[in-house]
């Protein structure tokens, strides 16, 4: 029996469709029939009912998925952990960050991590909503915000701070602001996602926190993109450091209110690590979760 035919069983019962599969594997959908097909042949019985419209399991796929898939999982598994042993890595690591991300923090380092490891191949999904990380076979996401909770593995990559952010040139022409409360009369730069778009919250020293409302006529929701307006002297915007720092120290943005700590949602949030809990850690992933942390100074 073909492994890989079992695999491409236990993959269309995940997806529901020859069609999903195929996409996925990047082959034509007759292939994936015909690799059902071969396995029920040599199985001696059907696994699915197929209309023009409808795919459906059999009773007996059921069972035998029940007790395949795992062993499929350990399999590869165990593959992974013998060729470990005697390679460089290799193979395809799928990895998913928000576009903005992508751009500012990984393309950069993404020549060295080629040089050291060039036989490791990356599949950098960018995509600004949530990924389902096991439908889509993802080996690592970088996801913000509070610690992202479900059955998977998740550690801190650093902590995430934001700044109040305007170019030289809009506090030449609309004046300095003398404290965060001044946003309230000013024409801010607004992230376009709920709860980005209203408020924005300031602590100092630990004390108090308070809310400023904010309101703007320029809602973006690229991270990149509002940078570049803020540059281009559109108005104070909320920015997290990891989209700011390089244009503050450039000269070109000043923090406009260095002494306060600031956001949209809530304080001590972070940039995190997510990947499926598994036995065994593959050494591609390990290696490059190893060179994220390496490279990534400073908040993100």
């Amino acid at each position: 029996m073909e492994i890989d035919s079992v695999r491409v069983f236990v993959d269309v019962m995940k997806h529901g469709s020859f069609a999903a599969v195929a996409r996925q594997r990047q082959v034509d959908p007759s292939s994936i029939s015909r690799s059902i097909s071969n396995l029920e042949t040599e199985l001696g019985f059907r696994l699915f009912q197929r209309t023009t419209r409808k795919l459906s399991p059999t009773e007996a796929a059921d069972e035998y998925f029940a007790r395949v898939e795992g062993l499929i999982g350990e399999f590869d598994l165990a593959s992974e952990a013998a060729l470990d042993l005697v390679s460089m890595p290799t193979g395809t690591l799928r990895v998913t960050a928000c576009t903005s991300f992508g751009q500012r923090v990984l393309a950069p380092i993404l020549p060295e991590l080629r040089s050291r490891y060039p036989d490791l191949t990356i599949d950098l999904q960018l995509v600004d909503h949530p990924v389902d990380i096991v439908e889509e076979k993802i080996d690592l996401a970088v996801r913000f915000g509070n610690k992202p909770e479900g059955h998977f593995i998740v550690s801190r990559l650093v902590p995430r701070h934001f700044r109040i952010c305007a170019s030289p040139a809009y506090i030449e022409r609309a004046g300095k602001l003398e404290n965060p409360r001044a946003l309230e009369e000013r024409d801010c730069l607004l992230f376009s996602f709920p709860g980005y778009r209203s408020a924005w919250k300031f602590r100092r020293n630990g004390d108090l926190v308070f809310s400023v409302p904010v309101t703007g006529h320029l809602l973006v929701s690229h991270g990149v993109t509002m940078t570049k307006c803020a540059v281009a002297g559109l108005g104070p915007a909320l920015l997290p450091d990891w989209l700011c720092a390089r244009e503050i120290a450039a000269g070109e943005l000043i923090d406009l209110f260095p002494d306060y700590e600031s956001t949209a949602t809530d304080f001590d949030t972070s940039a995190w690590l997510v990947y499926p809990s598994r036995s065994y850690v593959p050494v591609k992933l390990r290696v490059f979760i190893d060179f994220l942390r390496e490279k990534v100074e400073g908040p993100a």
